[in-house]
């Protein structure tokens, strides 16, 4: 059994061609997908980065394992305390242990966890390469660590699981100029009107249209990098960045597809393919990047090719990303740890048959504060901490009608919201019955002044919002969280 897992972060699925995207920003992922699964409503539990993937190698939710910030005490794991053996649990419980005790050899090309200080990402590989740039790696800094495993072990070695990183598609977009812009004659995305893009211009927020650089719209190296969306041109040349590093970075996986074809391992190799999070391009007033618990940066793109298995199939049932890792678990022999949150589907996947859950609850704490339940078509974000954004406590959307989150309609649908608020309150209950810690991290973040990349910002965003005519924007913020807290 051969594994390749394809993990490309901050890839929204909306913007691959197999998900329907009118550019042809993925030829290759796109052939993938016809060879096998594709996955319509898969999210991650926790966003972004560090709490999405120690989610997935966990086998845990962050209000188990606590990773939910980006800094403070909820970025590390839950320490086990009088309990903790000579090795941690986690060198039996996590997914990679278990891929291991099935005999697979893993290996991974990547510089996440020191981007993260992340090494409980670490546990149970037994090789790693680091590019060492801590994410802001171009596709062809990665590519030839990963070529040179293949064409050493790939065909020589059986049972092994190759995971590669890739993160092109994460701000800064940084395609190389010399790829030129496959997209300059295609249009953006129709969705983005110049309504919305007024709407969000005359808004507030990091990442927001004025200040797509954070807090400011300050410039930085890359020529792609568009410092606000201040016109229909800019959000075009904005949106032909992003959907650039995708079509760069897939043309580095048809490198790895071709080798591995070379080395007469593709027919029968396992593909997986998915990501940490998406990435808001004006939902939610965020340009590039990912701060919110909404449709957008909690959908991850999932496309699974297993031969003897698939069948080329859509599944359009509800799934955490983490259930595909148990099912990969289950369908390799082994078993699922019983502390885990996800689950596996096995049973469904070899037969070929669609499944999923009733509801799903995913999570954002890095940005801002946001729990937000998944149903039928509705999708329901409770806000705990803004984040310095114009975000009122609940927002209702429906995601068929309505997939870039652009009408509110708590107002007007009160028995929806009621249902989503019930189902809220049933999945923190039964989370909390079985935290060993008995303590909601979620309100350790706000405890501690909020998500780590807007704590102790408000001043400083209060000035740039006057200097900038929206003066009664700094009032609102400071009326609401407090002046000089």
């Amino acid at each position: 059994m051969r594994i390749l897992y394809l993990d490309l972060d901050t890839l929204r699925p909306d913007h691959l061609g197999c998900y329907g995207y009118h550019r042809d920003t993925s030829p290759n992922l796109d052939r993938i997908a016809s060879e096998g699964v594709r996955f319509d409503r898969c999210y991650v539990p926790n966003a972004p980065c560090l709490p999405s993937r120690s989610a997935l190698f966990t086998g845990q939710f962050g209000i188990h394992n606590n990773v939910i910030n980006h800094g403070g005490i909820n970025a590390d794991p839950v320490a086990e305390g009088p309990s903790r053996a000579f090795r941690q649990r986690l060198d039996r419980t996590g997914w990679i242990p278990c891929l291991r005790r099935q005999g697979m050899y893993p290996v991974w090309v990547s510089s996440f966890s020191e981007r993260h200080s992340a090494f409980q990402t670490t546990v149970g590989y037994r090789e790693i390469f680091n590019p060492g740039k801590g994410g802001l790696e171009s596709a062809e800094e990665v590519t030839p660590y990963a070529l040179n495993w293949i064409r050493n072990n790939a065909a020589q070695r059986d049972d092994w699981f190759l995971h590669v990183n890739y993160w092109d598609a994460h701000t800064p977009y940084r395609a190389p100029e010399g790829f030129g812009n496959p997209f300059a004659d295609s249009p953006a995305p129709e969705w983005h009107t110049e309504e919305i893009r007024q709407a969000n211009w005359d808004s507030y927020g990091p990442h927001s249209a004025h200040e797509v650089t954070h807090f400011d719209d300050s410039p930085n190296k890359w020529p792609r990098h568009v410092c606000r969306i201040d016109s229909m041109e800019a959000w075009k040349r904005w949106i032909d960045g992003y959907d650039c590093g995708i079509r760069y970075m897939d043309s580095h996986l048809g490198m790895l597809l071709d080798a591995l074809e070379e080395a007469g391992v593709l027919d029968d190799l396992v593909i997986m393919v998915s990501s940490d999070h998406g990435e808001n391009q004006g939902e939610l007033n965020v340009y590039g990047d990912h701060q919110t618990a909404d449709l957008i940066t909690s959908r991850v793109p999932l496309l699974v090719r297993w031969p003897g298995i698939t069948q080329p199939r859509v599944d359009t049932g509800f799934h955490y990303q983490g259930d595909w890792a148990a099912t990969m678990v289950e369908v390799l022999g082994g078993e699922v740890p019983a502390c885990w949150d996800v689950s596996s589907f096995a049973s469904a996947f070899r037969a070929n048959q669609e499944t999923g859950r009733d509801y799903l609850v995913v999570e954002q704490a890095a940005w801002s504060c946001q729990r937000t339940v998944l149903w039928d078509n509705w999708c329901l974000i409770n806000t705990y901490h803004d984040g310095l954004k114009n975000f009122p406590p609940i927002m209702l959307f429906n995601a068929l009608e309505d997939p870039h989150e652009t009408r509110n309609l708590a107002a007007e649908r009160p028995e929806v919201v009621s249902q989503g608020l019930a189902r809220l309150a049933e999945w923190q209950g039964q989370m909390m019955l079985t935290s060993k810690s008995g303590i909601d991290p979620l309100f350790q973040v706000i405890s501690e002044g909020g998500p780590l990349h807007t704590r102790g910002q408000l001043e400083r965003y209060s000035e740039r919002l006057r200097a900038t005519g929206r003066a009664h924007h700094a009032d609102a913020l400071e009326a609401r969280h407090g002046k000089g807290k």
